[in-house]
């Protein structure tokens, strides 16, 4: 049967009604648009290392496009990485994870697509938190699946706990999602509570996943995976922050045996494989010379935060809990506004500063909230700071 467009437009499946767009990338577009137009932009927008990948990394990718290594890769990633994943665990963490339970995928956001896909059947519910990573809840919306947001405050470090899971499932619900380090607040989840959450959610019959994209990049606290709780969980990793792999697209996903030839499945079906060449440059991320730069790039975030922390604190704004990983402050500036988005709209345009609103992360009290990332230079976080005091004292 012919196609044929509606009256008035083109015919739009429903999900898409619900999945709105990733905010801060239309505020990255105006901050370029301003540059263009030759003013001076301080970005502490975006979510992505201002590191370049490292050259060990670089050295591997042009190697492999010397030896012509450009077909597909098996579903379930290059073997050798795969084992050097398995190796990453046993050597940070002390944990054995066998290299046949981890999924080499396109970005974590493949892995999300692959454990939500899996797990969730349409009117299914997945909880988490609010704020949290706002593609996460459309992920869930993409599979029909609906996506619980639980509001969560300071006084639980902007983390779900075992009783938010308690209070919050429903027969519905399949599984939650956790994030430590989490994105926008930088908090972590204790180990007891994580544990606890656990029990929670296996109690239930549910399964509980877990996303530690910015492993590597904390600073004081529990640095251990949730793997060492238990093997039933699904553990979600990329290649994109603490290893400045962003362009490359390259995450993994630690998958419980039980479910693992059923994501083999659907990422023949939905990818065929992650991108060969970024796999072949990843097998240098774990090389000692590269984790010395690494190193090297987590204290210079570190020193950033130690930075950037007080600074937001003296100017006004209401940092109560200190972000203990990743690279974002999620700071109240209900002192200075009641509307966040045009807030951050103002700062953007009349102090040359961006910064993300907190409407992108949730619907639990969001016009209170900016998310400063301290992605950029000591030099740009110094002028940034300099800015925002001129325009709030202005």
């Amino acid at each position: 049967m012919e196609n044929v467009l509606e009256p008035d437009g083109p015919h739009i499946a429903r999900r898409m009604t619900d999945i709105g767009p990733f905010q801060v990338m239309d505020l990255l577009a105006r901050a370029r648009e301003l540059e263009a137009q030759g003013r001076s932009i301080i970005h502490m927008e975006i979510g992505e290392p201002d590191f370049t990948s490292p050259a060990p990394i670089m050295a591997a990718a042009q190697q492999a496009l010397q030896d012509n290594l450009t077909h597909y890769t098996p579903a379930l990633g290059l073997p050798a990485l795969r084992e050097a994943i398995a190796k990453h665990y046993r050597s940070s963490y002390g944990v054995n994870v066998s290299a046949e339970r981890i999924v080499v995928t396109p970005g974590a956001s493949g892995a999300l697509l692959l454990a939500m896909g899996v797990l969730l059947n349409p009117g299914e519910q997945v909880l988490m938190a609010d704020p949290g990573y706002p593609c996460n809840r459309h992920f869930a919306r993409f599979v029909e699946a609906e996506a619980v947001a639980v509001p969560v405050g300071a006084e639980t470090g902007y983390q779900l706990t075992a009783e938010h899971i308690s209070n919050a499932w429903s027969p519905q619900t399949q599984a939650a999602l956790l994030a430590s380090p989490s994105n926008p607040t930088g908090t972590l989840l204790e180990h007891e509570e994580l544990a606890a959450i656990y029990e929670a959610v296996n109690s239930r019959g549910g399964r509980l996943l877990v996303d530690e994209i910015y492993h590597g990049l904390i600073y004081e606290g529990d640095s251990s995976t949730a793997l060492t709780i238990s093997d039933d969980i699904f553990v979600i990793n990329s290649f994109s922050k603490y290893f400045s792999m962003t362009g490359w697209r390259l995450g993994w996903l630690v998958v419980p045996e039980a479910y693992l030839r059923e994501v083999e499945k659907l990422a023949q079906n939905l990818f065929i494989a992650a991108p060969t060449l970024a796999q072949h440059a990843a097998l240098a991320a774990f090389e000692p010379e590269t984790l010395a730069i690494l190193e090297q790039r987590r204290e210079e975030f570190h020193r950033r935060r130690d930075y950037l922390l007080p600074e937001l604190r003296a100017l006004g704004f209401d940092i109560p809990v200190t972000p203990q990983g990743a690279f974002y402050i999620y700071a109240d500036c209900s002192k200075f506004t009641d509307n966040s988005q045009s807030f951050a709209d103002d700062l953007l345009e009349n102090a040359g500063v961006a910064v993300t609103p907190g409407a992108d992360f949730g619907n639990y009290l969001p016009e209170r909230y900016l998310r400063f990332a301290y992605t950029t230079s000591m030099g740009n976080l110094q002028e940034g700071v300099q800015r925002l005091e001129r325009f709030l004292r202005g």
